[in-house]
């Protein structure tokens, strides 16, 4: 697989001069904070989450939070090699802590113990470190994010009266997050009567090896599969992309994450639904989380998964018949604009967006 490192790092740094200002404006920087640097460490390119919203959401607020805090911010490329060694560069550049969204859960483990071994506390974002207790967890609630998708299809495929099975596109095998969303979407779909025809853990969340699995699929259950239940928008829209090369008619799919192109989709009708999980609730969350670590204090704990303090927020299931309330409002994710570009404004008009 091509490697795509992508390793910027930006100082958000503001004259001392202004710093006592803004601390005194209640931003929250505190004398021990001051200059700290702060780890934000993602983990591939495949989705477009990352670069587009997770690294400016999360830079924008600990700006906010700490003028004279420094952001070290790496992406690993789907490699969890680099994502190490992307961590001890962060320890050797004396960070005050590291939130890291990791390639691998299980590889995680060691980064976790490295910096704890430093007593740098590490917040696990998005996805898990099961194998590791990190200092704080905070994400959407990924074991509900399985079962909402799935149900929402499953509801879909049933009102539809459409005959046959369902196929299940997993995440990532070496993925916690993955792992969580899997069990999820078991609820919803052994419940629901319909036959599971076949299921795939997808390598690196990669939408071509989800695409090449459902091609193989199709070929082998012809005008059987009533449905897929796909574990995030990438995966999603490799399995459309399958039944279009193969020309035959895309069943509902379900996707999470509410990427432009997925939203494009389930308004043009390619895609049932996905997941609104604004990406800015868990940025600025980690980073209140990081501040507070490098001021020296213990974020409380709202709940706890893997034995490890955690912030879990709720997700909404989003189709075509709320896709302009819950992501195209006056402060919704993305801007009607964005959208409802020239191909996809008979659909956007359809449905009443402007």
């Amino acid at each position: 697989m091509k490697r795509f490192p992508l390793a910027v790092v930006v100082a958000l740094a503001a004259a001392t001069a202004c710093s006592s200002t803004a601390t005194s404006a209640g931003q929250g920087e505190s004398a021990s904070a001051q200059g700290a640097k702060i780890a934000f460490l993602m983990p591939d390119i495949a989705s477009t989450r990352y670069e587009l919203y997770d690294a400016p959401l999360f830079k924008a607020k600990m700006k906010e939070l700490c003028p004279t805090c420094e952001v070290l911010y790496q992406n690993a490329g789907a490699d969890a090699a680099k994502q190490q060694q992307q961590a001890n560069s962060a320890l050797a550049q004396g960070v005050k802590a590291i939130v890291i969204d990791p390639v691998d859960s299980a590889a995680a483990a060691t980064i976790v113990q490295s910096a704890q071994a430093q007593k740098v506390p590490v917040i696990a974002y998005d996805r898990p470190i099961p194998a590791a207790k990190a200092d704080y967890y905070v994400s959407f609630d990924n074991e509900k994010i399985g079962s909402l998708i799935a149900k929402s299809l499953v509801d879909e495929v049933n009102n539809k009266g459409a005959k046959g099975g369902l196929l299940v596109v997993n995440g990532s095998p070496t993925d916690a997050a993955a792992g969580l969303i899997k069990k999820g979407i078991h609820t919803s779909v052994d419940a629901s009567g319909l036959k599971l025809l076949a299921e795939y853990d997808t390598p690196g969340w990669q939408p071509n090896k989800a695409q090449e699995w459902v091609s193989g699929q199709i070929a082998q259950f012809p005008g059987q599969i009533a449905g897929v239940v796909a574990a995030n928008d990438g995966t999603g829209g490799g399995a459309i992309a399958a039944f279009k090369a193969a020309d035959t008619p895309v069943p509902p799919v379900s996707g999470n994450d509410a990427e432009l192109a997925a939203v494009q989709r389930i308004i043009s009708g390619d895609q049932y639904n996905t997941i609104s999980k604004p990406i800015k609730i868990v940025a600025e969350a980690a980073a209140v989380i990081a501040n507070d670590f490098a001021q020296g204090k213990k974020p409380a704990a709202k709940t706890t998964l893997f034995d490890t303090p955690s912030e879990l927020f709720t997700p909404t299931v989003v189709t075509k018949e709320n896709v302009q309330k819950e992501l195209l409002g006056p402060d919704g994710a993305l801007k009607v604009a964005d959208v409802c570009t020239d191909a996809y404004k008979a659909a956007c008009d359809k449905l009443g967006i402007k």
